[in-house]
């Protein structure tokens, strides 16, 4: 036992309920119990002789001083032959940090789902972190990359991990903190190991799309497609101008990524998603930064977001339907842009329909 301040080790003791509403009172009004009074509880309090030292006292059913309001199992006491002046103990146990939102938030439902998020840069890392804080039970993340000083202002991890692959940093850096999630990397290529791609997209109940440029995400479409998963993109346009989400459920009616650019040109629309090869990925080492770290962060969180609420919503629960399945979110907006890109505010979010699949692509409708 030990507590942030400079005092020496403490000890436990098992009282009654009585010492616990005595505890409760005694810290709403700032006040101690004497050395003597304390004893009278506990018995076998040792003297502090000149000293002090932390007690902690556990009460095994304390009592409900309200309806639904039970006082605390364990308080801390400052122990003095002046005192013990009791305080409020935030105590660590086996249950996992994110059992205590239950059962405001499916926690249980979610320990039991699987996503597969490709990409883990900017975007891609803080997807991770919050799919992890929404309590996603198992992660896997797929990335062949390793992390470079260059990535360092935009990305989650910190300096120290330069060098590491990607996947390996990630999970590195979400384990000490979200115990309840399993991560684990796969160091491999959207394009050139499609075929090892393949097994994870079918034990994922959504897949998550982070990564840059334009064929690699045409293929996860196609991908996830074939094999019917949800699938959520997210991206920066326009040199970070505009985040993008786009959600490509799995119904016949829903068309590809491919059918989804293809509808915007042919409503005479703005399709900004060439913009991504020019470099938010390993070019960066020679491009200006143009896009904001902490940008790149929203728009891995609102991704997160839409992945969640697309398995909840699967799961029954309607408080998870989003608005629509697209969204384009003004970051730094440029005037003048044809829609879905016209919002002329920061933080502007507009959301539109997922376009139906084309007679002739062939990921839709295979020969």
């Amino acid at each position: 036992m030990t507590s942030a301040d400079t005092h020496p080790s403490g000890v436990w003791y098992r009282t009654t309920a009585e010492l616990a509403v005595q505890a409760y009172l005694l810290i709403r009004q700032q006040q101690a119990l004497t050395f003597e009074a304390f004893k009278a509880y506990v018995p076998e309090a040792r003297d502090p002789g000149t000293g002090r030292y932390i007690a902690i006292t556990f009460t095994e059913a304390p009592p409900e001083i309200a309806p639904g309001r039970v006082l605390p199992q364990f308080t801390a006491w400052m122990v003095s032959r002046d005192g013990a002046q009791p305080e409020n103990c935030d105590v660590e146990t086996d249950r996992g940090q994110l059992s205590a939102l239950a059962p405001h938030w499916p926690i249980q439902e979610l320990k039991g789902q699987r996503v597969l998020l490709i990409g883990a840069g900017s975007i891609g890392g803080a997807a991770a972190t919050a799919l992890s804080g929404y309590g996603v039970g198992r992660l896997d993340v797929v990335d062949p990359d390793r992390l470079l000083y260059h990535n360092i202002p935009r990305h989650i991890c910190s300096s120290n991990a330069v060098g590491r692959y990607k996947v390996d940093a990630l999970a590195k850096h979400i384990a000490p903190k979200w115990t309840e999630t399993d991560v684990s990397g796969f160091r491999i290529d959207a394009i050139a190991d499609a075929d090892l791609l393949r097994p994870l997209i079918d034990m994922a109940s959504v897949v998550v799309c982070t990564v840059d440029g334009v064929e690699p995400r045409r293929v996860i479409s196609y991908l996830c497609k074939r094999a019917g998963r949800p699938l959520v993109l997210a991206c920066v346009l326009a040199d970070g101008r505009y985040g993008e989400i786009l959600r490509l459920r799995p119904f016949p009616e829903v068309g590809c990524l491919e059918c989804q650019r293809r509808a915007l040109h042919s409503s005479g629309q703005m399709d900004l998603e060439p913009t991504l090869d020019r470099g938010y990925g390993e070019g960066t080492r020679h491009n200006p930064m143009t896009a904001v770290g902490t940008d790149l962060h929203l728009m891995g969180s609102l991704a997160a977001k839409a992945a969640v609420a697309t398995i909840l919503q699967d799961l029954g629960h309607l408080d998870q339907i989003l608005e629509d399945d697209n969204a384009v979110v003004a970051l730094r907006p440029e005037a003048g842009l044809a829609e879905p890109f016209d919002s002329a505010r920061a933080m502007s979010i507009h959301w539109y329909p997922s376009a139906a699949t084309f007679p002739d692509c062939l990921a839709c409708h295979p020969a």
